[in-house]
């Protein structure tokens, strides 16, 4: 009996039914493919266009991104969530501009070595830009990959992904590089989906053992739950008298590392008495709004919204670079928060 061949049907139904438009294929090249790489870590496609198109617009080249503040790079990536990649993604550029001549090394150790570029990540520049024989294994490859094989436990630990990783290369052709890498991620994506995958229309059911067994749903096995610790913050809507708001540049690493937001304090704290430490003002009076939840991958933050009306707003110690009066009718003046944003954006409409 003839032996399966994954990679073959795979391509055969990639040219009837793969995603051949998406921004990052058209004038494709090496720049293009790691930033839209980047954004689809953890982010759907139809969410990613949007943002890849007006970073595309604004950084066209590694160049102008190396050369671009931190905040403009923020501000293009506000709402997409998970800000160090981001970050990583500015560093880099400037390494490649510094070290490599302006151009993303086609070696995949150097590749890998850059901030923000793992092992699946690389690979799939590599593929994708220039044809080159490396396999990846996203999330959705991860999935494919398990279920196919047949391969149970957590892919997040070694010993699971390694074998997911031989499998992966087991069947990575010599040819069609590039078409092969976007179909393998296209069936994670639009077939053998998380949850109600579409086994009727996959190209390669014929062998899959998760299908054989009656495991699709339950491969890839799924991370042990444990409930997520939940924590309280105020956020302080601190206006001036022409209804201009402070804002806070916050750490460059950690939760919203590098985003402008509204300074926080405890929920027990004491507002006036926060304000004239802080920031040595006098406030005329405060009101909370209603609580709302920001979810992390590692907590709850339940977030109350804290309006406060100053009596000496321009009184205040200012650090430059670190703290502005922001009017919310004018340009961000980088990256925000995105509570923050929906915040500002309630504040606006009443």
């Amino acid at each position: 009996m003839m032996k399966f061949d994954f990679a073959k049907a795979l391509l055969k139904w990639f040219a009837l039914h793969g995603r051949r438009d998406l921004p990052w294929q058209l004038e494709r090249n090496a720049y293009r493919v790691w930033i839209s790489e980047i954004m689809l870590q953890q982010t759907q496609v139809v969410t990613v266009i949007p943002y890849f198109q007006r970073f595309m617009a604004s950084f066209p080249n590694v160049q102008a991104l190396a050369g671009a503040t931190e905040d403009a790079v923020l501000q293009h990536w506000s709402g997409l969530g998970y800000y160090a990649r981001a970050r990583n993604l500015h560093r880099a550029a400037k390494m490649i501009c510094s070290e490599y001549g302006a151009e993303l090394p086609r070696d995949i150790e150097l590749l890998n070595a850059l901030p923000g570029i793992g092992r699946s990540t690389a690979a799939a520049i590599l593929a994708q830009a220039h044809g080159l024989k490396h396999s990846i294994l996203d999330g959705n490859v991860k999935r494919v990959m398990a279920r196919y094989h047949g391969v149970s436990g957590w892919p997040g630990q070694a010993k699971v992904q390694q074998q997911l990783w031989q499998h992966a290369e087991s069947h990575t052709p010599d040819q069609q590089l590039a078409d092969y890498t976007q179909a393998i991620m296209d069936l994670g994506a639009t077939l053998c989906r998380r949850k109600r995958p579409d086994c009727d229309h996959c190209p390669v059911s014929q062998g899959c053992e998760a299908l054989k067994t009656g495991q699709v749903d339950a491969l890839p096995t799924p991370k042990a739950k444990k409930s997520l610790p939940v924590k309280s913050a105020r956020m302080l809507i601190l206006l001036d008298h022409d209804n201009q708001v402070l804002l806070e540049k916050r750490p460059p690493t950690g939760i919203w590392g590098g985003l402008w937001s509204l300074p926080e304090m405890a929920l027990d704290g004491d507002v006036a008495a926060h304000c004239q430490q802080q920031w040595q003002l006098n406030i005329g009076g405060f009101e909370d709004h209603q609580s709302f939840r920001h979810s992390f991958s590692h907590y709850h933050l339940d977030i109350t919204p804290c309006r406060v009306s100053l009596k000496n707003p321009h009184q205040s110690v200012m650090e430059a670079g670190h703290r502005v009066w922001y009017n919310t009718c004018q340009p961000e003046p980088g990256g925000l928060a995105s509570p923050v944003k929906t915040i500002l954006n309630k504040l606006n409409e009443d």
